[in-house]
C-alpha cells in the first residue's frame, strides 16, 4: 500500500503552525510528516524568512504525536558534523520510537550555498559534499531506522543505490522519475530499498477551489493543482513507477485542513 506524507511549515518564527499540522495529520491517520532543514529562506520579495531548526522541530513533533512517521526532507550534511547528525536522529528515535523515524539526508545544492556562507559554514564542492553525504549515510544507517538519500544528481542517485535504504526525488516530472526509478531499484544493494517522491501541491475541496487558491497564492507552474481526485491521479502515476512514499508539500503549508483532505479523500484513492 502506498504511504502518504505531508511537509510541515518550517519557515515561521514559531513552531506552533507545524505542530498543528502534525497533530491534524496524526489524528486523521496520515502516514508521515516531514521537516525541511534550512537556516533561513528568501521570500518572493528577497527578504529573509526565519526557519525553525530541524531537530528542535522533529523533537516537538515527536512529543506531540503518537502514530505518524516523522522524517527529514532532507537533512543537509553540510550543516552539522556527521556524528552530531546521527546523534540527532538517535535522539528523535528515543523520543518517538525508532519505528517512526525516517532519516533522509542530502548534499545540498547551489541554492542552499548562501545559507552556509551567511553563517560562516563551508559549503564545499559537489565532490566534497557527496563525500560527506556518503560518510553520513554510513554513520547513520543500521541504527534501527531507515536512512534515505534525497537528490537527483547522477552521483547522488548512485550513492543512494550503493549505500542507503531508500531514495527521494523532489519535484521531478513523472517521466523523469520513471526513467530514474527502475535503475535505482535494479542497482540497490540493500533490501528493502524504498523509492519516494515529493513535490509541491495546491489541494482544494474540488478543482475550482484548488485553482482559485493557486492563483491567490501565486503557486508556481511545477505544483500539482486540483481537488482530491485530480491530486490522487497525479500521485498515483508516481506510485505506478515504484514510489512507495508520496510526500505532499502544500503551498499553503500552515493549513491543517490539507492533512485532513489528504488522509480522508486522497489516500483512499491510492493503491
Amino acid at each position: 500500500m502506498t504511504k502518504l506524507g505531508i511537509t510541515l511549515p518550517s519557515f515561521r518564527d514559531t513552531a506552533e503552525p507545524a505542530v498543528e499540522v502534525a497533530r491534524a495529520a496524526d489524528a486523521a491517520g496520515l502516514d508521515g510528516v516531514f521537516v525541511y532543514d534550512h537556516l533561513f529562506r528568501r521570500g518572493a520579495d528577497g527578504t529573509r524568512r526565519p526557519a525553525i531548526e530541524m531537530f528542535a522541530l522533529l523533537g516537538a513533533i515527536a512529543a506531540e504525536t503518537s502514530h505518524v512517521a516523522i522524517g527529514s526532507l532532507v537533512a543537509r550534511v553540510s550543516l552539522r558534523p556527521v556524528a552530531m547528525l546521527a546523534h540527532g536522529f538517535d535522539t528523535v528515535a528515543r523520543i518517538a520510537g525508532a519505528e517512526r523515524v525516517l532519516a533522509t539526508l542530502g548534499a545540498g545544492d547551489r541554492q542552499s550555498a548562501e545559507e552556509n556562507e551567511s553563517f560562516g559554514l563551508p559549503f564545499g564542492t559537489m565532490t566534497e559534499r557527496v563525500g560527506t553525504l556518503r560518510a553520513a549515510v554510513l554513520e547513520g544507517r543500521d541504527r534501527g531506522y531507515p536512512v534515505w538519500v534525497g537528490g537527483d544528481a547522477a552521483v547522488v542517485r548512485s550513492l543512494a543505490a550503493e549505500d542507503a535504504d531508500g531514495w527521494n526525488s523532489w519535484g521531478t516530472s513523472l517521466d523523469d522519475f520513471a526513467s530514474r526509478a527502475a535503475p535505482m531499484v535494479g542497482g540497490a544493494r540493500r533490501s528493502p530499498f524504498t523509492l519516494s517522491w515529493g513535490g509541491l501541491v495546491v489541494l482544494g475541496d474540488d478543482d475550482g477551489a484548488a485553482h482559485a487558491k493557486a492563483e491567490r497564492l501565486h503557486a508556481g507552474r511545477g505544483a500539482i493543482v486540483g481537488g482530491p481526485e485530480h491530486v490522487a491521479a497525479a500521485l498515483q502515476g508516481y506510485a505506478d513507477q515504484g514510489a512507495e512514499w508520496l510526500i505532499v508539500g502544500p503551498v499553503d503549508s500552515s493549513d491543517p485542513e490539507n492533512a485532513v483532505l489528504l488522509a480522508e479523500r486522497v489516500a483512499p484513492l491510492l493503491s
